[in-house]
């Protein structure tokens, strides 16, 4: 038992007049306090670590040191210069000397790291250069992670992936990240001290696919009970998570509490202040309406101290903790004095722990419901803690940044983030002129209080040059060219110039990478990924003219390139693109030639899509590792100690990419572009609605869409325990099956942009009211 009970009633009320002192008489601090704890010996050996990773022997050409003294200001510098066939890189912090040799590496040495594949032919010897290179930054915080990607991206993760992502975060100069890992192990022996029982436990933790939901206080139970070797895992993890991170000079945020509850508590608390939620998205009380202790309620300080006393005694502390009270969910009151008397509260109970603590707060629940968050809610809440010990996460702020509304959060230091993708869809996106301009605007506002700027994707491992873009923007001092930046991505992408790349990628930032549709939210919203209908949007932000071209010239670049193994990702992921807009294409045909009574033109349009592209394009994803279903299934099952548990992972990670509940509450939500879910889910409802849609003309009956999606959801259903193994190492030629799918679909679409410019095909929307 961890856990020594020997906090009294009498000590919490106290530490509550403490914490409200604390409130009033706290002056503006700096957050100089917020700094790496590891040694400058320490930091410097973790980046020669990593080099080792990155680089084998050609590391020893790098002669490294870290020295905070090189900073005068908490701002990170690196400074690198020649010497003897060598680079001597000295830097503030190990992240700082970390991205400073990956500034040099990028522009000095063509050479490039990804999530989809690296490109490391490091010239030898190594460039020289001139004088001193001294890469700093503007920006204090860097910062990392959405509290929902621990869920649809890290879930399955072991240590060796972990570690790579570490060494990617160091590269990119991330040094605020998130560590989520194992809070559950912390939670399950709180609980237990209070007197919770097993049972207890098990209706309130969710799967592994949801334990972000569950956090947040969105949901519970669904895809549990979690076992206890899950615990001890994810322990162990964290552990080596933060060792690593905190090597690299990196402050990680841990968790802290939310109010958030089992229903256990009332009973052993029945006097308690809790209400209880209403559904949350579409799932039922079965599964959602969570229990929320008022932060006004004793019994709040006394769990949340005692959580997060455990916190910082299993984990150490670097002083700053991320919870959201308010997620997705209205308060109770609009009173300005109840906000602030919650906030006042929640950070109670982290200052009652760490006199020290900062508050991190996602800044979500202001743009997620607007009709309750106006200005003086916004202020009430920001001011129940003192200025400057909250940092919010303008968290969405490439499409709608708060800060501009609200004073810069009326005084309390914010992180200007790019949210980017929801769900951890597939599919290419960006907003590359918001980005490249929204930090320095954030940055020049009247009286801002930036102190940084973030990347919150919900789910990564797609778009990598977005990411690329947005973690080198924290180390600029103005814009970038993107036209002459995205041509020496291509270069370093692929480690070599060559014009029809750099033309593609040009035609792509200019745009399907340039959304500037106002307000715009990134869902892949594709007909192929979702549930098929007469009402799916068809509608793009760009020209698809300008992806066929790009796609064209891949093509046509690929016989010199196949050897990359970045060139092959992005081969694969823009041919996906062209025949997701395809898809689109073929699905308009349907609906027209459905509304237009044409069986022929019906069975030619579907007939293409289900029997011929869909498997298409389950071949050419089959093809690469970064696209294989069988490696999301294989990570979740290699978590289990025996079958019950691989039986239950295996459903959570189906489950997540695609009904998202039991009977699809949130369906499509976390859609996967992957070989294996293509053929045996999309393809199989594609299939099942043309089938549908021709009976329906064969004996003269409309479409009914409530009779489809009872009948579809059996597919759907289906899929989830199908128990069928997918392949976990890729198969087919790429060049090949890609080549195919060209010569047979660019004359297709071709033909659609003349069809296009003579005049637009009707919309399924219009003809089916």
């Amino acid at each position: 038992m961890w856990l020594n009970m020997s906090f009294r009633k009498a000590s919490y009320a106290a530490l509550v007049v403490v914490c409200l002192c604390l409130t009033v008489s706290c002056k503006f601090p700096t957050l100089d306090h917020l700094k790496p704890k590891a040694s400058d010996k320490t930091q410097a050996r973790a980046v020669s670590g990593l080099l080792r990773r990155l680089l084998g022997n050609r590391s020893t050409e790098f002669i490294v040191s870290v020295n905070r003294s090189l900073s005068n200001d908490s701002l990170d510098v690196c400074e690198l210069r020649s010497a003897k066939n060598k680079i001597v890189a000295t830097g503030s912090t190990g992240v700082a000397l970390a991205s400073g040799i990956y500034n040099y590496l990028k522009y000095f040495c063509n050479c490039h790291v990804s999530w989809s594949g690296k490109q490391l032919e490091v010239p030898s010897p190594l460039p020289q250069l001139t004088g001193v290179l001294r890469i700093n930054t503007p920006h204090r915080f860097r910062y990392y992670q959405n509290v929902c990607t621990v869920s649809y991206s890290f879930v399955w993760w072991d240590w060796p992936r972990w570690e790579k992502e570490i060494d990617w975060m160091a590269l990119n100069g991330i040094n605020l990240p998130l560590a989520f890992t194992g809070q559950e192990a912390v939670w399950q022996e709180v609980y237990r001290s209070l007197g919770l029982n097993e049972s207890e436990l098990e209706d309130f933790f969710s799967g592994p696919a949801f334990l972000a939901w569950n956090r947040m206080a969105n949901m519970d139970k669904f895809g549990g009970p979690l076992p206890q070797s899950w615990h001890v895992n994810q322990l162990y993890l964290q552990f080596k998570i933060l060792e690593r991170m905190r090597a690299f000079g990196m402050i990680p945020v841990l968790p802290a509490f939310s109010g958030n509850i089992p229903q256990g508590i009332l009973r052993l608390y029945p006097k308690a202040n809790v209400t209880r939620l209403g559904p949350w998205a579409h799932f039922n009380c079965s599964f959602s309406c969570s229990f929320i202790l008022d932060p006004r309620d004793p019994l709040f300080l006394q769990i949340g101290a005692l959580y997060l006393s455990q916190v910082v005694k299993l984990f150490g502390t670097d002083h700053i903790y991320n919870t959201d009270t308010f997620n997705e969910m209205t308060p109770p009151s609009s009173d300005p004095d109840y906000l602030s008397a919650i906030s006042r509260s929640v950070f109670a109970s982290m200052a009652a722990v760490d006199p020290d603590a900062v508050w991190l707060m996602q800044g979500w629940l202001f743009f997620s419901d607007p009709n309750f968050w106006k200005p003086v809610q916004i202020q009430s809440l920001l001011h129940g803690v003192p200025l400057g010990r909250m940092i919010v996460l303008d968290l969405f702020a490439e499409a709608d940044p708060v800060f501009t509304y609200t004073e810069s959060f009326y005084g309390q230091p914010f992180i200007w983030c790019m949210l980017h993708n929801f769900g951890g869809n597939n599919g290419f996106f960006g907003t590359v002129e918001s980005i490249n301009s929204g930090p320095f605007k954030a940055q020049n506002f009247p009286n801002s209080t930036l102190v940084g700027i973030g990347m919150t994707p919900e789910g990564i491992e797609q778009n990598p040059v977005i990411y690329e873009l947005m973690s080198e923007l924290a180390w600029r001092k103005e814009p970038v060219n993107l036209a002459k930046w995205v041509s020496l991505y291509a270069v370093r992408r692929y480690g070599g110039m060559h014009d029809n790349l750099t033309a593609a990628w040009k035609l792509l930032f200019s745009s399907v990478y340039n959304c500037t549709v106002p307000h715009y939210v990134n869902h892949n919203h594709s007909p192929l990924v979702h549930r098929p209908s007469f009402r799916l949007r068809t509608d793009l932000w760009y020209d698809p003219a300008d992806l066929f071209e790009a796609w064209k010239l891949f093509m046509e670049a690929a016989p010199s390139f196949m050897s990359k193994e970045t060139f092959q990702y992005d081969l694969v992921d823009v041919t996906r693109q062209v025949l997701q807009v395809l898809t689109t294409y073929f699905y308009q045909d349907i609906a027209d030639a459905f509304g237009n009574k044409k069986m022929a033109e019906l069975l030619t349009a579907g007939g293409v899509l289900v029997y011929d592209l869909f498997p298409e394009l389950d071949r050419l994803l089959s093809s690469n590792q970064n696209f294989l279903l069988g490696t999301w299934l294989e990570r979740a099952q290699s978590k289990a100690l025996n079958e019950k548990e691989a039986q239950l992972y295996d459903m959570n990670a189906r489950n997540q990419v695609t009904l998202w509940g039991p009977s699809g509450e949130i369906l499509d939500y976390a859609n996967k572009e992957w070989g294996g879910l293509i053929e045996d889910y999309y393809a199989q409802r594609w299939g099942l609605f043309v089938q549908t849609l021709v009976e329906c003309l064969d004996h003269g009956l409309p479409f009914n869409q409530s009779s489809f999606n009872q009948a579809v959801f059996q597919i759907e259903k289906g899929f989830i325990y199908n128990g069928r193994k997918y392949p976990t190492k890729p198969q087919g030629d790429t060049y090949e099956i890609a080549y195919r799918i060209f010569l047979k679909y660019y004359p297709q679409a071709m033909k659609r942009l003349l069809q296009t410019v003579k005049g637009s095909p009707s919309s399924p929307s219009s003809a089916f009211p």
